[in-house]
């Protein structure tokens, strides 16, 4: 019964390993929502445009309490509350498709960008 029981603890200790060494080697994205209103995201300080399906890391810097970052996609709907700033960091599945991330707030401003996955 002993050894049953450490072969699975083994095997989950392997499988939480598992998980967090895929989400480190998630390629990572970087989306800010202020100061002023301004909204974009970026890899590698360049902006992105296109990128490929996959599993990413978003650290989401939410710079201004009267704007918010809101990412909607195939499969994705994640954003930050408006009445405050924060960084977040999320792991998403981005699926071929057009992807938008906006201000909910002012969106109809201009306050928003798009990428496309392939």
């Amino acid at each position: 019964m002993r050894k049953v029981l450490a072969l699975a603890s083994i095997a989950a200790a392997g499988t939480l390993a598992a998980a967090s060494l895929s989400s480190a080697m998630a390629p990572k994205l970087v989306g800010t929502s202020g100061p002023g209103f301004t909204i974009e995201v970026t890899m590698g300080g360049k902006d992105v445009k296109t990128l490929k399906a996959g599993t990413y890391t978003i650290v989401v810097h939410d710079k201004s309490s009267i704007h918010n970052f809101h990412l909607i996609g195939p499969g994705v709907n994640k954003k930050t509350a408006v009445s405050g700033s924060a960084t977040q960091t999320w792991t998403v599945k981005l699926r071929k498709g057009t992807y938008t991330y906006q201000c909910d707030v002012h969106a109809s401003t201009g306050m928003k960008g798009k990428f496309t996955v392939k």
